[in-house]
């Protein structure tokens, strides 16, 4: 299929050669602190020999391997610790395992609803405000027991991957809960404008897709559903004037469907859409999910104007009219000072779920754009509000509370883009911190399970060998890669792991395993990494 090819998924970073390089030559108190604590640790023993097997394939000639593990202060394995090596999404651990311990499990992002003007028999003289929050979801992946739904194939990887699975609650529930709330304060008319006001944080460039800001709708997603046959049938979600699909597939026999514009930046304007062309055979069996139904997704470039027209559809369907046109540009021009809301003139508001919910989002399927919003909500805790600014502020803080030193690691967003580096110490560092914080259980929680669920679940190679199969939830780690060209082809320049282990004996371990420079032909070399990965783990478990 005709698709994007610069991200590839399995749940987790796998993005060609982005972001910036070069690496920091800061100093602080926490090297002396990490260098004394090496130089007290016990000695390590050398690879067991069942790992080093695997380190030893013949694939994997050429590649570098790191593996470190630790039981408390006991340092187990140490291979290769002291070096830089690419971890792609294993850096999520800190931007989430921060913000957690910042603003505690509990905390919920609530987007509020204030009108600037008056009301009088039931007509608002004046505009209706939404202040965003950051909220992740916006009621958009609330179970009916109040859980969040997650799906281990899911739609932020479908163009990468090539599928998907959707969840089921409805992406505008939170939209239309506001809606319902506004009409039940007593507002029947809009008289003035509906306005996003999205000046939580500076908006901050995404994979050089979108600017992302602090309102979402469906993790700024159209999903496409498609099921080939006699004639393919194409369906959509979120239903919006904002953005329309076009379905001129047909069926032919060959897979030429391409989706374009993928990216539209007419979002705000009236008639937008995109298209779904090209043929899909009727036989054609989409690959992964054992599911009838092809999932793409086209991205919303312009999440503000997107979420106003949502939210105005919402209104009218909840029985409040509104006079402005629902597809416009946000117009922030009417936007009263920041944060300068009375608080007798909210009308509704949304409360989202606990962040330890959308920790859990980010990383079970290393949600990308998540994590970035959570190294700037980071920032926002703190007052500042910008990704340069809180990656500044970051730094300062691994080095005072977490105690990694600044040239252990080179980060250039939230989400492990680019050339994201770090050192197995400096990985398993901040894992050690985060096990002594009140948000540890959540964080724990969290991660990804061995054959369990998230970008794990498929990780089952290892289970042909019957001494290594009760390894299977026993393992909870962060996954990372990172995929680039490579002469004629592609070589996976990092996969990572990196989390716990609870052994056979009843020990927790901490660990990093991290390979770099894999010559790859095919997603295919990748998934056989994953379970090498799995059965080293596993391994693990058994013998510690």
């Amino acid at each position: 299929m005709v698709r994007r090819a610069n991200l590839l998924g399995l749940g987790c970073l796998m993005a060609l050669a982005a972001g910036a390089s070069g690496w920091s030559s800061v100093a602080t108190a926490a090297a002396a602190t990490a260098a004394a604590a090496a130089a007290t640790a016990t000695p390590a023993s050398r690879v067991p020999a069942d790992i080093a097997a695997i380190f030893d394939e013949p694939k994997y000639k050429g590649a570098t391997w790191g593996l470190r593990v630790l039981d408390g202060s006991k340092v187990l394995v140490d291979l290769n610790s002291d070096k830089q090596l690419l971890i792609g999404s294993v850096r999520k651990i800190y931007s989430v395992g921060e913000l957690l311990d910042t603003v505690g499990p509990s905390h919920t992002y609530d987007t509020p609803v204030y009108r600037d003007g008056t009301v009088k028999a039931g007509i608002l003289h004046g505009n209706l405000i939404v202040q965003a929050s950051g909220d992740l979801t916006m009621g958009g992946r609330t179970n009916p027991d109040g859980s969040i739904a997650i799906s281990d194939w899911d739609h932020n990887e479908a163009v990468s991957l090539g599928n998907a699975i959707l969840t089921a609650p409805d992406p505008l529930a939170g939209y239309r809960a506001l809606a319902r709330s506004v009409k039940a304060a007593g507002i029947d008319r809009v008289d003035g404008d509906v306005v996003i006001d999205d000046r939580l944080f500076v908006p901050f460039a995404f994979r050089d897709e979108l600017n992302v800001r602090p309102i979402f709708v469906n993790d700024d997603c159209v999903d496409l559903s498609i099921v080939p046959g006699a004639k393919a049938g194409v369906t959509y979600r979120p239903q919006s004037a904002a953005l329309t699909i076009r379905n001129e597939l047909e069926t032919g026999p060959h897979d030429t469907l391409k989706i374009a514009p993928l990216e539209p930046s007419c979002i705000g304007t009236p008639g937008c859409s995109a298209t779904i062309g090209g043929t899909l055979p009727a036989t054609f069996v989409p690959p992964l999910t054992g599911r009838p139904e092809l999932v793409q997704t086209v991205r919303i470039v312009q999440p503000s104007n997107y979420a106003r027209t949502v939210f105005i559809e919402a209104l009218e369907a909840a029985g409040v009219a509104v006079g402005a046109k629902p597809v416009e540009p946000n117009p922030v021009s009417l936007l009263p000072p920041k944060d300068a809301y009375p608080a007798d003139t909210k009308v509704a508001q949304l409360t989202g779920l606990p962040y330890a919910d959308d920790a859990k989002l980010i990383l079970k399927i290393s949600y990308n754009m998540g994590a970035d919003t959570s190294l700037v909500l980071f920032g926002v805790a703190h007052h500042v509000d910008s990704m340069p600014a809180a990656l500044q502020l970051e730094r300062a803080t691994l080095a005072s509370q977490y105690g990694i030193a600044p040239n252990a690691y080179h980060f250039v967003d939230g989400s492990g883009g680019g050339d994201t580096t770090a050192t197995n110490v400096a990985v398993t560092q901040m894992l050690d911190e985060l096990a002594t914080k009140p948000s540890f259980q959540a964080f724990y929680d969290a991660l990804p399970i061995l054959s369990v669920d998230g970008s794990l679940a498929f990780v089952k190679d290892y289970q042909s060998d019957p001494t290594l199969r009760g390894a299977a939830g026993r393992v909870r780690a962060k996954t990372g890669t990172y995929v680039t060209p490579y002469g004629s082809g592609i070589i996976l320049k990092g996969q990572a792991l990196g989390g716990y282990v609870e052994t056979k004996s009843g020990k927790r371990l901490t660990f990093e395993l991290v390979v770099n420079d894999v010559p790859i032909a095919s997603i295919d070399d990748i998934t056989k990494v994953f379970q090498d990965q799995g059965t080293i783990a596993a391994i693990l478990w058994r013998d510690y």
